[in-house]
């Protein structure tokens, strides 16, 4: 692991302080890795978003589709809660 030094305003460094201590980090250095990837995961979310943007539609989104797309989630939730619950 590679080293990196900061230097804040004090009021920003009183905020990380803040942050560390109510979300449960150990070391502020754990709260930063923890933003950067948080920042990683919007990137790549914001360039998959994009790239659906851009691609030609799969199917055309009515009722059915819909309705098809609210039972998957259904099964899905209903597999995660089974999960959850050790089934």
């Amino acid at each position: 692991m590679s080293n990196m030094n900061i230097f804040l305003p004090e009021a920003m460094k009183s905020f990380v302080d803040e942050q560390v201590v109510e979300r449960g980090y150990g070391t502020s250095s754990e709260y930063v890795r923890d933003l950067i990837r948080k920042d990683q995961q919007r990137r790549q979310l914001r360039m998959l978003l994009v790239q659906g943007g851009l691609s030609a539609p799969a199917a055309e989104a009515d009722k059915t589709y819909f309705e098809s797309l609210r039972e998957r989630v259904r099964i899905a939730g209903g597999k995660a809660v089974d999960r959850v619950r050790g089934r």
